[in-house]
């Protein structure tokens, strides 16, 4: 059955059982997409569903290209979509979400979307733009910054006070970079109103955490066969979710600790926690897996070289720079990320995990070297993961295979990595990226070790060296 508010009554899985109708909109979202409708949009989800959240209905804004096609299906399907949930022992189960009960393309109206940011009924802006999304320079003309300044310039203007801004992508202090991207952009257009965000303006932390794979052809199917639905977008999630969030709004907030979301006065420790070890995890799996032969996380993930591999790059080397962690024991939780890595029903890409590495290791793996640096603490697997991603970055695999890198940054990362078979710190020498590790003796000897190992014996020997 087509999936569409006209059809909700009978469809054969749970949907919302509340009147979308009556819910009106308190939260404007940015970056539509996977991550989002299974995590955030589910928690609010799962507040209406208590009756406790009719004013903080989510209204998508879409600003790329690529977000055309949501705003197709999303108008298509009245907002809602499918979550689908896939349990380790392949059990799945599925939902219908309801809270996003509005999406706008901004390039086609971007008055409209002003005027909805600068409505005081909009008390939450989110944002889910990637961890690369907070650069500004070579912003399209529509963009999300240039949006939301707007907005804010009519609000102060019109002294109708000013929303929450929140992060909810992988970054360090993810709150504390939005607000000074906001902030820098808002003085370029406007003098002064940097001043005024800082003064009105919240921008909690927050820590994320949901393995969200991208959606394809067989999920569609998927939902279609086994649940009776026809869903143009659905959205597949592992069972496992977390939202950790700093309790600091402008504006009120829903009462999210209803939904099982943990508010607190400092996300850091948890925060850290998530990004050295699940995602500096997934990136010390993602480049050796690949250059073994692997294409799906599982797979890499279930094997034991690789798990040991994970296990040890978290124990000796990522939990040592972490804070104390309030109600977490990290040793579970290192073992509990190798089984949702494993995890067969989600079926996770490396590709996946592979894209956007220049966005992502000086996010999550290189503050960990740089800490086990400063520390005296080994920094040999770290390193490694370094120069796992330097040899996959050479574009061709160990079969001599063309390998399809996806960075923003490709265009110059290939060539200094196949320079690097002549000049083996020709990688790492980029100071944007690395800053002064190239100058770091530890360090620079570690790397020099794998990537040497990887040259010339490959991944899963290097793996076996680094574990003996």
């Amino acid at each position: 059955m087509k999936l569409a508010a006209s059809t909700l009554a009978q469809l054969p899985i749970p949907g919302p059982s509340y009147d979308r109708d009556q819910v009106r909109v308190g939260i404007v979202h940015f970056g539509v997409g996977g991550f989002h409708r299974a995590h955030q949009a589910m928690y609010l989800d799962r507040l209406l569903e208590q009756g406790v959240a009719g004013d903080w209905g989510i209204c998508g804004v879409g600003v790329l290209p690529a977000d055309r096609r949501m705003a197709e299906v999303m108008a298509a399907q009245d907002g809602l979509y499918t979550l689908m949930l896939v349990h380790p022992d392949g059990r799945r189960e599925a939902r219908v979400i309801g809270s996003i009960v509005d999406y706008r393309y901004a390039p086609d109206d971007p008055e409209s979307v002003i005027e909805l940011l600068a409505d005081p009924a909009v008390r939450i802006i989110s944002l889910t733009i990637t961890e690369g999304g907070y650069q500004l320079d070579g912003l399209s003309e529509v963009n999300v910054f240039g949006l939301v300044t707007e907005a804010l310039a009519r609000r102060r203007d019109r002294g109708t006070g000013s929303p929450t801004i929140v992060s909810c992508d992988n970054i360090e202090g993810n709150g504390d970079v939005a607000r000074h991207a906001f902030t820098t952009y808002a003085d370029l257009r406007h003098p002064g109103l940097g001043e005024w965000i800082s003064a009105n303006t919240r921008f909690p932390n927050s820590m994320v955490d949901r393995i969200t794979p991208v959606t394809t052809a067989d999920v569609i199917d998927t939902v279609h066969t086994e649940f009776g639905v026809d869903d143009a977008w659905p959205v597949v999630a592992e069972p496992f979710t977390s939202w950790v969030l700093e309790d600091s709004f402008s504006a009120g907030r829903p009462p999210y600790e209803q939904a099982a979301v943990l508010l607190v006065d400092d996300v850091t420790p948890y925060e850290l926690m998530k990004l050295r070890l699940l995602n500096a995890g997934h990136q010390a799996l993602c480049y050796f897996g690949y250059l073994a032969g692997y294409r799906l996380v599982h797979d890499a993930a279930a094997d034991p070289l690789f798990a040991e591999f994970l296990l040890a790059y978290m124990d000796s080397e990522g939990s040592p720079t972490l804070q104390p962690v309030p109600g977490i024991d990290l040793s579970d939780y290192q073992r509990t990320l190798i089984e949702r890595f494993a995890n067969p029903g989600v079926r996770d890409t490396i590709a996946r995990l592979c894209f956007a590495s220049s966005d992502r290791i000086p996010k999550w793996l290189l503050p960990v070297i740089r800490e086990n640096l400063k520390t005296g603490a080994p920094v040999r697997l770290s390193a490694a993961v370094v120069a796992s991603w330097a040899r996959y970055a050479e574009g061709v695999d160990e079969q001599g295979a063309p390998i399809d890198v996806q960075d923003p940054l490709a265009d110059s990362l290939v060539p200094l990595a196949r320079s690097q078979r002549r000049h083996p710190t020709a990688f790492i020498e980029n100071t944007t990226l690395f800053g002064d590790l190239a100058q770091q003796p530890r360090f620079v000897d570690d790397y020099l070790w794998a990537l040497d190992s990887l040259h010339n014996v490959g991944a899963r020997a290097t793996l076996e060296a680094l574990q003996s």
